[in-house]
């Protein structure tokens, strides 16, 4: 089996909770009223600009530990 997603199409409107901390959820409140966007545009643009740098974390797996095996 892939540990990749297969890109979708189309659009998805199925609904999703997201937690975000209060100072956080009010910057982002305040870009979408500056940019006269949803809250939904500006969490899915943040995200289509910042994928390529989150994919560089390494995941809890690839990180060595100093145990010895």
């Amino acid at each position: 089996m892939s540990d990749q997603t297969p890109p979708r199409t189309g659009s998805d409107k199925r609904k999703q909770s997201l937690y975000f901390p209060e100072i956080m959820l009010q910057e982002i409140k305040e870009e979408a009223a500056r940019l006269d966007r949803s809250l939904s545009w500006v969490v899915q643009r943040a995200w289509k600009l910042a994928r390529a740098e989150i994919r560089k974390i390494p995941s809890v797996n690839d990180v060595d530990d100093d145990t010895p095996e």
